[in-house]
């Protein structure tokens, strides 16, 4: 579906992107995760055609992103970070806008509130509604031609944990239905919630790149925390995965009616980012 090759870009003597290599499958969600910084707007803007590369190439459904401009614009869907609608229209107003640049019924702007939950609000000021609500009506925007790709840039960047979490269910709900995702992210929860996979992009370079529960599991210290019930209190016993002794003792204190419950003890994404790369994800 997409494949970027070599991609290189730079700011003046800064380098920005170092030469990027990935491969993302249909109706796959996949992450961009880094630090603020890190290349992963200027990834996403090259990918969608707004910012050409000084290096490198990007094709998308077999198609160079750059000679087949006309050809995939009608096919990708660009949700940006910041909230650039027009505040005083009603989000009604907004939508019709584009649906005449896209060149698309009006009827798709009712079918689309529906789905994210805001037919009740079609006609109130842009300037009037929650941030969360804006980022909806970003999404209905970015999703009025039913686009074959969806670009995210930080789609939740800013909002309470409830508006992220309607969102993220939306995206659930629309990769269901066979869209394939890219967003990039500096929130580890949100791309670990939603991602097939994941690359760990700090500065310029791919650090990483692979399924989150793999990468969990390849950076695993390899530990069981137990919680046992001792005397009417709870004690935490830390015992090694692949050791029998361990195996022996769960398998006891079963019997006895004292295990409370056993998690493996992973590392964060946030962690092996800073295990991998040595910078923290801000």
């Amino acid at each position: 579906m997409i494949r970027v090759e070599n991609l290189k870009k730079n700011y003046g003597n800064k380098e920005v992107l170092k030469g990027l290599d990935f491969f993302i499958e249909t109706g796959e969600i996949f992450s961009l995760l880094g630090p603020n910084g890190a290349g992963k707007t200027t990834t996403i803007k090259i990918l969608t055609g707004q910012l050409d590369p000084d290096a490198g190439s990007v094709q998308i459904m077999e198609k160079d992103v750059f000679s087949h401009r006309k050809f995939l614009c009608p096919r990708l869907g660009f949700m940006p970070e910041e909230t650039n609608l027009y505040e005083r229209l009603s989000v009604r107003e907004n939508l019709k806008f584009f649906c005449r640049l896209y060149g698309v019924d009006f009827n798709r702007i009712e079918k689309y509130l529906s789905f994210v939950g805001m037919a009740a609000e079609a006609d109130t000021p842009v300037k009037k509604l929650s941030r969360g609500m804006k980022q909806k009506v970003l999404l209905i925007r970015s999703l009025l031609h039913e686009p074959e790709v969806l670009f995210l840039d930080e789609p939740v960047s800013g909002l309470d944990p409830a508006s992220a979490a309607s969102i993220h269910r939306l995206l659930e709900r629309l990769n269901n239905k066979g869209l394939t995702i890219l967003l990039t992210s500096h929130d580890m929860e949100e791309v670990d919630r939603l991602s097939d996979r994941i690359a760990f992009l700090d500065e310029g370079e791919i650090a990483a790149l692979d399924h989150p529960t793999s990468l969990k599991l390849n950076h695993s210290p390899g530990k069981l925390e137990v919680l046992l019930k001792v005397e009417g209190k709870i004690e935490k016993r830390t015992l090694e995965i692949n050791s029998e002794k361990a195996a022996d003792k769960i398998a006891g204190w079963m019997k006895e009616g004292r295990l409370g419950a056993v998690h493996s003890s992973e590392p964060t994404l946030a962690e092996i980012f800073v295990d991998i790369t040595g910078s923290e994800l801000k």
